[in-house]
């Protein structure tokens, strides 16, 4: 029997399935999609990321594939500067990185591959869960095969099926919001600093930033233009319109590039209950997160360190219990679940703000007047709530 089945080769499950096959234990990693390469994937790795893959040995990692430190944050409102963050904020910390996600999960993939104990099962859809006297036993794939399992976990992100099959329920706690999100080519001077733009104009907010692989990503947050009036906007001319003029420049550049945008709609929320006995969610398949501050991919891995403490002793235990394990999985949810209320309740913050800056015209303008004195006040407050989003809540140790 294989001990441990993981559905969904994101950040989540990838990385949860290469730390259990260099421990020694037998996994079996089930991944949907024929190849990494579909349209969206986040980029973003905060500080608390880059320490979670250091503390597993995966760091070096990174400078195999395309990555890009970020330089700088900067803000605008109504076209008028508000304040700049340099990155790192803290002295000793590593800067926020941005990195090609597809060719991280296939570097990951091969990692786990050089195991003779780790297998990855692609391009096939796990289609129900198997049970065995109200415990989950394992798992039927749509080709009609079935895995033995003593542990199923479910890595298979905000539209989980295994979640749906356990029928473990997911509550919202903001509302769902639509984002439009753009590619574009970069000219060869865009890339002197590699900065994040945060833009209100108006109704309209948006991010841009150079991705890992040199272009330039834009994520316009629908508002006023929502619905299906999005699909009749002249976005290079919308896009030009609402941007400050260094960056309106590079998008007349490259406006001839811009790809047709994708829709994402954002569900945020959590599971009251992370688990059944034989199976553990995590990730987005436990709490969907908000793109604000590219939590999602970070909050992954930080789970995937707690699960690794708690599960890997019992799984390598010479008497395997599937009581023991079951009784570790309401602890890892334990141990999360603080970390992931914050970080939803310090997005939700940021959103609010953007949302109050959008549909206040007075607003906008008294904080595009304030003094230099006043903006750095603002700066300040932004880099405080920042510290935990990009640090966690608090410290985590891989101790397996």
């Amino acid at each position: 029997m294989s001990q441990v089945v993981i559905v969904g080769a994101g950040p989540t499950g990838a990385t949860l399935a290469v730390l259990f096959a260099k421990r020694g234990i037998e996994v079996k990693l089930v991944e949907v999609s024929r190849n990494f390469h579909r349209i969206f994937r986040g980029e973003g790795l905060m500080p608390s990321g880059l320490d979670a893959l250091a503390q597993m040995g995966l760091l070096p990692i990174l400078e195999s594939i395309p990555h890009r430190a970020l330089d700088a944050w900067e803000f605008f409102i109504d076209n008028q500067f508000l304040f700049r963050a340099q990155e790192p904020f803290e002295t000793g910390e590593r800067s926020t990185t941005l990195v090609s996600q597809p060719s991280l999960l296939e570097a990951l993939i091969a990692e786990g591959s050089s195991y003779s104990n780790f297998e990855f099962i692609q391009g096939v859809p796990v289609q129900d869960l198997l049970w065995n006297d109200k415990r989950v036993r394992g798992v039927k794939l749509g080709d009609e095969r079935t895995i033995d399992a003593d542990l199923v976990i479910g890595a298979d992100g905000r539209n989980s099926v295994v979640r749906q099959r356990a029928n473990l329920p997911l509550e919202h706690y903001s509302k769902t919001f639509d984002v439009l999100w753009f590619k574009l080519a970069c000219s060869p001077d865009c890339g002197l600093e590699n900065i994040f733009y945060s833009i209100v104009n108006g109704t309209h907010a948006f991010g841009l930033f150079q991705g890992a692989e040199g272009n330039l990503q834009l994520g316009w947050s629908l508002g006023e233009v929502s619905g299906s009036d999005w699909r009749q906007v002249d976005w290079p001319e919308m896009l030009l319109s609402v941007s400050p003029p260094g960056i309106a420049e590079q998008i007349k550049q490259n406006q001839h590039t811009i790809e047709r945008p994708v829709l994402l709609s954002v569900v945020v929320g959590r599971c009251p209950r992370w688990y059944k006995p034989g199976l553990l969610l995590l990730g987005d398949a436990a709490h969907p997160m908000s793109p604000i501050r590219a939590q999602g991919i970070n909050m992954a891995l930080r789970d995937v360190i707690v699960a690794a403490n708690h599960l890997v002793p019992v799984l390598l235990s010479k008497k395997l219990e599937h009581s023991s394990i079951d009784a570790v999985l309401p602890q890892i949810q334990a141990q999360r679940e603080p970390e992931i209320v914050r970080v939803q309740k310090l997005q939700a913050q940021e959103a609010g703000q953007a949302e109050l800056l959008g549909k206040s015209a007075l607003l906008r303008w008294v904080v595009s007047k304030l003094p230099p004195v006043l903006r750095q006040f603002i700066r300040q407050s932004w880099l405080l709530r920042q510290i935990q989003l990009r640090q966690g809540i608090k410290p985590l140790e891989l101790t397996v």
